[in-house]
């Protein structure tokens, strides 16, 4: 690990108290550097995070004040927008502005960083990916997007760890040395738009994965995605291709009901017995396995982990059945595509909870399995009017306001062999914390449903 030293009196700036900021200014602190947080909502706003804050740091709440502008580093919060005026006026001022990940990623050095992005599945790759290495017997600190921020683990990681990364497009933007051993982008479709405008900003920001790394470096590429596959023009590293639709000369591919690994250095097949369901869920398998053969791991490890993989919390999560009728939990499902997917994963009858913050993106590519699957729309959040207009007509759609709203709809009407699924295909910040809160939410109301009728 690198010297703590260097942190030591220099004046460390977090823009966003919440999650990323906090590990940022706490690793900052306990390094030796001064700290100051900057934070738009109000105090008690903060409050759950403020309980969790180191000793010294000095904070400001409501407004974003120039004193940020003293930093001798800035750390932004994913999420906080680039036109922030004092953002601005630092980049003008030459402070250095870094990412979350690009802040701890200089004070670590693992055995080898992996980093995974993509519009979706990263989650569920990455938490593959974790389980693979265990089983192969390595150490493994999983980190990012997913559970831990990676500050919250620097103090964790040896020369001897493995550091399995997912990281957001958010994350990736203000990247300036962060190099990956094994980057991989896993599919780009329609998110983000509110935040990065264009859809060609979006797809930059998730190359920045690759940016800096080297030809001794991996980069795992869908080969079945069209913008993904034209990434490899700009990628330094030896890429690996995985497709779920065709043999590849040099790849991982699938090929009856098998993970085919053939690459230079490794030739395989895994029977693939998937615990969790959907195609989408193959394509997962198939990047955690070149990612797993481009870092050196055996093919027994590999078909071990995946074969006994039973998914994440929040996606495509089975939570209850009550009276013949089941209630699945995908609340990670923030994006049209994500709900998309959970729609092909299912044959029986949906009644889908959709809505949330509009993420800017059309809902209209949901229409054709909301005519095959879905026996009514039940609109929740701020979104419900946009979507009640782009599907007016083309399938019942009932307003439930909020989630609770939402199944009490469906306890009364959904018959048995029915789905209920909550898979809003926006973000949470309406009416939720982030996307965990919203899923809990969820499962809590539908177990609390489930003891009152066990009552009956």
């Amino acid at each position: 690990m690198k010297s703590m030293e260097s942190l030591k009196n220099l004046k460390v700036g977090v823009i966003g108290l919440a999650k990323s900021g906090l590990a940022a200014a706490n690793f900052a602190r306990s390094s030796g550097a001064s700290v100051f947080v900057t934070e738009s909502k109000q105090r008690a706003e903060c409050a759950v995070f403020l309980k969790r804050l180191a000793k010294g740091v000095t904070a400001e709440f409501g407004a974003h004040s120039d004193r940020i502008l003293e930093s001798d580093i800035i750390v932004r919060s994913p999420g906080v927008p680039n036109n922030l005026r004092v953002l601005v006026q630092a980049k003008r001022s030459g402070i250095p502005v870094y990412s979350e990940i690009e802040f701890a990623s200089r004070y670590i050095s693992p055995r080898e960083i992996i980093a995974i992005t993509g519009t979706n599945g990263k989650t569920t790759t990455t938490s593959l990916v974790s389980d693979i290495f265990k089983t192969a017997g390595r150490k493994t600190v999983t980190a990012g997007n997913i559970g831990s921020p990676l500050a919250d683990c620097v103090k964790k990681i040896t020369p001897r760890t493995s550091v399995v990364l997912e990281v957001s497009s958010y994350q990736l933007e203000d990247v300036e040395r962060f190099r990956p051993t094994i980057s991989a982008i896993l599919n780009i479709t329609p998110d983000h738009i509110e935040h990065h405008k264009t859809m060609r900003g979006y797809i930059d920001a998730k190359a920045r994965v690759f940016e800096n790394q080297k030809k001794t470096d991996f980069c795992v590429l869908n080969y079945d995605d069209k913008k993904v596959r034209a990434l490899k023009s700009l990628c330094g590293a030896k890429v690996i291709f995985f497709s779920a639709q065709r043999r590849l000369a040099s790849g991982v591919f699938y090929s009856n009901g098998s993970i085919v690994v053939k690459l230079p250095f490794a030739g395989y097949s895994i029977a693939l017995k998937l615990k969790i369901p959907g195609r989408h869920n193959i394509e997962n398998a198939l990047a955690a396995a070149a990612i797993a053969a481009a870092a050196g791991i055996k093919r027994g490890a590999i078909e071990k982990a995946i074969n006994g993989f039973r998914g994440v919390e929040h996606r495509i999560e089975f939570t209850a059945a009550i009276n013949g009728v089941e209630y699945i939990n995908d609340s990670k499902a923030t994006n049209v595509d994500s709900t998309l997917v959970a729609l092909k994963a299912f044959e029986k009858p949906v009644w889908l909870i959709l809505g949330g913050r509009d993420k800017g993106a059309p809902y209209r590519p949901l229409g054709s399995q909301i005519k095959k699957k879905v026996k009514a729309i039940l609109l929740i959040g701020e979104a419900a009017a946009k979507i009640r207009k782009e599907f007016s007509g083309t399938a019942e759609l009932l307003d439930a306001g909020d989630i609770d709203g939402a199944l009490s709809l469906a306890s009364r009407r959904a018959v048995k062999g029915d789905i209920v699924l909550l898979s809003p295909a926006c973000a949470s910040f309406d009416q939720f914390d982030n996307y965990e809160h919203r899923g809990r939410y969820f499962k809590n109301a539908v177990l609390k449903m489930k003891k009152r009728f066990e009552k009956k």
